[in-house]
């Protein structure tokens, strides 16, 4: 009788580790979302006066945005969606934000500073950040997320309302829309856009 017990203890144990171990494999697995390459190195200087470069968010998610102050039209909409993601990730330290002024003139770091905090920017990673006027219009460029001064425009540019969703590794990556196409960046004046890159980010989170 012992034996038998035995034997069925160990029959138990071994069909269980058979159960458990893909579940646990399955938790360090890549996701199903696409890579499109590497996020665009950068530095610059954040609204706490600190040199901020794309190495400070090794190992986090990040959403990168091309934005300025203000700026009177897709602008507040952009940064209330990067509030609800604020909120939606705040406590995460594998999280973070990249907002990269198109304005660096007006957008010093002081005054991204007062923007910041009358957004209500509390998350340790959300930074903000101007330098050169001609670096960052290049900058948007190598990131194909359009951005440029045009005088006739409200408050005097024209830029992309689109995230830019980077992994762990640097690496800028979305999924596919209903043709299983590459959607490459997230619309951030939308509602879908943002439920998007939320259940995109958190897939990251977990790789």
């Amino acid at each position: 009788m012992r034996d038998k017990s035995y034997i069925w203890i160990s029959f138990i144990v071994l069909i269980f580790g058979i159960w458990a171990v893909p579940k646990i494999v399955k938790k360090f697995e890549k996701s199903d979302l696409l890579l499109i390459g590497a996020a665009p190195e950068f530095e610059l200087i954040d609204q706490n006066q600190k040199k901020i470069t794309n190495k400070n968010y090794e190992g986090k998610v990040y959403v990168l945005e091309f934005f300025f102050a203000n700026c009177p039209t897709i602008c507040p909409i952009m940064n209330q969606n990067m509030l609800k993601l604020q909120e939606e990730f705040y406590g995460n330290l594998k999280f973070g934000i990249a907002s990269i002024t198109i304005d660096p003139l007006r957008d010093t770091p002081e005054a991204l500073k007062r923007h910041a905090e009358e957004l209500g920017v509390k998350l340790p990673f959300w930074h903000m950040m101007t330098g050169d006027s001609k670096y960052i219009f290049e900058l948007s460029n190598k990131f194909n997320l359009y951005a440029g001064a045009n005088p006739e425009a409200p408050g005097g540019f024209e830029h992309s309302g689109l995230f830019a969703l980077i992994d762990k590794e640097g690496n800028i990556r979305c999924r596919k829309d209903e043709n299983g196409n590459p959607i490459v960046y997230y619309d951030g004046t939308a509602d879908e856009g943002i439920e998007m890159i939320k259940e995109d980010i958190k897939l990251l989170l977990g790789e």
